[in-house]
């Protein structure tokens, strides 16, 4: 047996690193999208509001701290999540290569059901495009965020986006968008719950045979 090859198997599916900036980043975008809704009903410019019940800050300066904690524990961590992917060569193994024609095959695969989970260390081309897109996403907030939090000291960043009246509508569909892959996420996990066992422990289950595929399903 290949030494090397068996080792790769014993080896975390995710690093420790990758495992905690991923909690941490969680917690960050939980906070900052309870307490955004909150800060939105203050000055809404659509015709709706958010449910109070699922806001957090109960007002607009204690949703306004909330929001600030939770902005800089995103963007510092962030950065460090991003940092290390790079230079490890994570992010080039990972995620790529991307093209539209892989993304097109995994998606139709995926609506027939025949998207196979054998490998957990492996992104199919749908998912290395949702979370390429969701990185960038998080850059698009924490700039437009601080364009509404310091707009006069950040006015070239704020003339760049189209003034602050934009900025704000730009934070509220990046957050909107953030909010619609964090669902989807969670729907991904609970149908393939060893996900969340490789997120956690850095390990995953074992998985039914795939006679497709030649491997396991999740």
């Amino acid at each position: 047996m290949n030494t090397a090859n068996t080792a790769s198997r014993h080896a975390p599916i995710h690093p420790l690193w990758m495992r905690a900036t991923h909690w941490l980043n969680a917690l960050a975008v939980l906070v900052l999208v309870t307490s955004g809704w909150r800060i939105y009903n203050a000055a809404p410019f659509f015709p709706f509001n958010i449910p109070a019940v699922i806001t957090l800050g109960g007002w607009l300066g204690g949703a306004l701290q909330w929001h600030f904690a939770a902005m800089w524990l995103l963007a510092f961590n962030g950065m460090v999540y991003l940092a290390l992917n790079i230079f490890s060569g994570r992010l080039r193994i990972k995620f790529f290569p991307l093209s539209p024609r892989g993304v097109l095959q995994d998606m139709a695969a995926a609506l027939r059901g025949k998207l196979s989970h054998a490998d957990p260390r492996r992104y199919n081309n749908v998912q290395r495009l949702a979370y390429l897109f969701v990185m960038l996403d998080i850059i698009v907030l924490v700039l437009s965020g601080l364009v509404l939090w310091k707009s006069v000291q950040f006015s070239l960043l704020r003339d760049l986006l189209g003034g602050y009246e934009f900025s704000r509508r730009i934070h509220f569909f990046a957050m909107a968008a953030l909010v619609g892959f964090v669902a989807l996420h969670l729907i991904m996990v609970a149908l393939v719950p060893r996900t969340l066992l490789a997120m956690v422990s850095g390990r995953a289950g074992k998985a039914a045979h795939d006679p497709k595929h030649g491997g396991n399903l999740a």
